[in-house]
């Protein structure tokens, strides 16, 4: 026994970041919801099924105290999401898994509730359409949730016909006269979202015996029966008296544009009127203030060729009468930070709020001055970590909050709001160990603007043996390198031996407005010349080999790689994933045009396109697309493969011979979701590295079924 044990030891990665399998299996929290009384937590996480092809996710309880540990209060092949407690204590969540009770019926996405005293959760809500998102009011028994309807459906009993209409008959043909029409990788219509009340519906059944816990059935009141497409991709809130929903309308405009104006839905008549329309502005709701008196409202406006976006915050009264814009007022105006997801405090003296800030994405707490008063902004976290999902104790000491950083995943923690002191919470899962070491650097821009980054290095790594480097550059562009990522996670690489580089060039966020502004309108120039100066500081170190490097990225960082491949021969290789590659193309073709024409003018577009360069490009490029990915549509790919094959320095030769590579995912969207498609992704790229960076042999994921090389047969 004791030899098999040590066989069995043997057999395990120094971590998993040097076994991909070994790291997808590593579990993945999302989401945090928190019981009236302050005594439950929950939160979601996601694990590998048992054949390794998908994540299913499950609801777990954590002890705010910190003293018990985790334990998993759902399980099921279907998996649960979407926790939200009511004021009741009772646990709703959605769930594709077949209801017990009706064992026949095709799973859909339903509500279910975990009762507050125990026992076993139960289905409370079905419908044909599914169940998208819950929302409680947190001091009554309101309970409310999202749910999409066919657009001509007059009520539920039509709704389902016409959907299993469309099924036994195969059709998928969508009629739209409007824009958008898809979004991320979903095609938009015929379902359009709604928000209903959840309300009892008859009573039970007479006559009958049954056992003492049968409840009478529940039903749903359309809110916005006439919202048609407004709602999609919509905030929304509830007061916490039940009393008002709190949301944005996707506002149409002439020539196929649009921005979010705020309205307000009334729960008792399930009518709407709006509170803030402004051209030029979009309004998003944030959490609505103990009192039920002040919204927090988040604003963003539009971008021009030669203005960046700003986003603000505001208090806006919704108990006083009168014009709503009248009654707006900014919140911490001169504060140079994109806020995001505020959360009272029980008094209602202070919002906390978390923004990039630096490399990290710290918590802040804002106070709420009377009229005349200015706000006061207050960094609660020290580290250099990103907070998410922060909600607030029932007694307003404490607050609790998902953390991450490039050290370890996102966990849950508390945090004591007079000291910033932080704990971790006891976790479903063990912080994942790392080998290898994460320094913060910098470098300075020739303008005298401070380029910061970080640099994952590989334990060993010194003037004897230096690291090969590669660049990482985000995507976003409007993003910061600053929170865990399992889609592009520097530890895999750095346990084959390489650093990588994770700098914010200009128009990255967390550094203020005019950091952004740098790179406003012209992403070939600042941001470019901002990765350069940053690698050339890099790279004048001891422990980095200056001839063995390659640059990343995916999205606006695989734009900025494609530039980079048009700009410099200086990488070894260039691995380029759901990447922009003719601007005047991508413009109309995006899920999101009305907003990417806005940023700049055609001939901005031009000027910072790569495809113009591709003539110059001499350096053998890795390209990675998915055919779902809308935002970034295919034909980025498509074009930029044929192009690299027939107009680079390395164009196909005459036996159809290139370095050129790519990688291509019929069925994945912008991102790589799928986990063996992830195993899949880093073996080509970690072949693609080692045969043009390293000089060395890897070989190919076996999967794909071609020589160890990956060339022609």
């Amino acid at each position: 026994m004791a030899s098999q044990d040590s066989a069995i030891l043997s057999e395990q990665p120094a971590t998993p970041f040097h076994d991909i399998d070994h790291y997808l299996a590593i579990p993945r929290v999302s989401g945090l919801a928190l019981s009236p009384d302050g005594k439950r937590l929950v939160t979601t996480v996601a694990t590998l099924n048992s054949k390794g092809t998908e994540y299913v996710t499950a609801l777990w309880e954590l002890d705010p105290a910190g003293e018990k540990h985790a334990r998993r209060i759902t399980r099921s092949a279907k998996g649960e999401a979407g926790a939200a407690f009511a004021s009741t204590g009772d646990l709703y969540f959605t769930s594709a898994r077949p209801d017990p009770e009706s064992p026949d019926d095709e799973p859909v996405s339903a509500l279910w509730q975990l009762p507050a005293d125990g026992g076993e959760a139960r289905v409370v809500l079905s419908r044909a359409g599914g169940i998208s998102h819950v929302m409680s009011a947190r001091d009554t028994g309101a309970t409310f949730v999202t749910a999409s309807v066919l657009a001509g459906s007059p009520d539920e009993d039509a709704d389902e016909a016409r959907r299993k209409s469309r099924k036994d008959n195969k059709v998928s043909a969508i009629l739209h006269s409007g824009y958008p029409v898809r979004y991320w990788d979903a095609d938009l219509g015929p379902d359009q979202p709604r928000i209903f009340a959840v309300e009892p519906g008859e009573g039970k059944e007479r006559g009958k015996p049954a056992t003492v816990d049968v409840a009478a059935p529940l039903k749903l009141r359309n809110l916005t029966p006439d919202a048609a497409g407004l709602l999609r991709n919509a905030d929304s809130v509830v007061s916490p008296d039940g009393r008002t929903i709190y949301t944005s309308f996707d506002k149409p405009l002439a020539k196929a544009d649009s921005r979010s104006v705020l309205v307000a839905v009334d729960v008792a008549t399930a009518t709407h009127r709006v509170l803030l329309d402004r051209e030029g502005m979009s309004y998003f709701a944030g959490p609505v203030s103990p009192d039920n008196r002040t919204l927090v409202v988040l604003s963003e406006s539009d971008s021009t060729p030669l203005e960046a976006p700003q986003v603000r915050l505001h208090l806006l009264d919704v108990s006083a009468p009168g014009d709503p814009e009248a009654n707006l007022r900014p919140l911490a105006r001169d504060w140079d930070r994109w806020a995001i997801k505020a959360a009272w405090l029980p008094d209602g003296s202070a919002l906390l709020v978390t923004a990039d800030d630096d490399g990290a994405s710290p918590v802040f707490r804002i106070t709420v001055p009377a009229s005349a008063g200015e706000a006061r902004v207050t960094r609660v976290t020290r580290d250099a970590a990103a907070y998410t999902d922060v909600v607030v104790s029932p007694d307003g000491r404490s607050a609790y909050a998902l953390r991450s950083s490039y050290e370890f995943p996102p966990e849950a923690v508390r945090i004591e709001l007079a000291t910033g002191d932080v704990t971790r919470l006891q976790a479903p899962a063990e912080r994942p160990h790392i080998q290898g070491s994460l320094e913060r650097l910098d470098t300075t821009a020739a303008d005298g603007t401070r380029v910061p980054a970080y640099l994952a290095l590989p334990d060993g790594a010194s003037a004897q043996e230096p690291a090969p480097l590669l660049l990482w550059i985000h995507g976003g562009p409007l993003g910061s390198w600053n929170a865990w990522t399992w889609r592009w996670n520097p530890w895999l690489l750095v346990a084959k031996g390489y650093a990588v580089l994770l700098p914010d060039p200009a128009l990255s966020t967390g550094y203020g407005q005019s950091f952004i502004q740098r790179g406003w309108g012209e992403w070939g120039k600042a941001p470019f010349t901002d990765l350069m100066e940053i690698t050339d500081a890099v790279v004048e170190r001891p422990d980095i080999d200056a001839e063995r490097t390659a640059a990343m990225g995916g999205s606006f960082g695989g734009y900025m790689a494609n530039w980079v491949a048009g700009q410099t021969d200086r990488f070894g290789a260039i691995v380029t994933h759901a990447s922009l590659w003719a601007l005047d193309q991508f413009g109309p073709t995006t899920d999101a045009s009305q907003y990417w024409l806005k940023e700049m003018t055609a001939e901005m577009a031009i000027a910072n396109s790569p495809h113009l360069h591709v003539e110059k490009i001499s350096t053998p490029m890795l390209v990675i697309h998915g055919d779902k990915d809308y935002r970034v549509p295919i034909g980025e790919g498509l074009r930029l493969w044929y192009e690299l094959l027939s107009k680079s320095q390395l164009a196909a030769d005459s036996d159809g011979r290139t370095p050129h590579r790519f990688l291509y995912y019929p069925d994945e969207n912008h991102w790589i979701l799928q986990p063996q498609h992830a195993k899949v992704w880093y073996g080509v790229v970690e072949h693609f590295l080692a045969k043009n960076v390293l000089g060395s042999d890897l070989p190919l994921p076996p999967d794909l079924g071609l020589q160890p090389d990956g060339g022609r047969p």
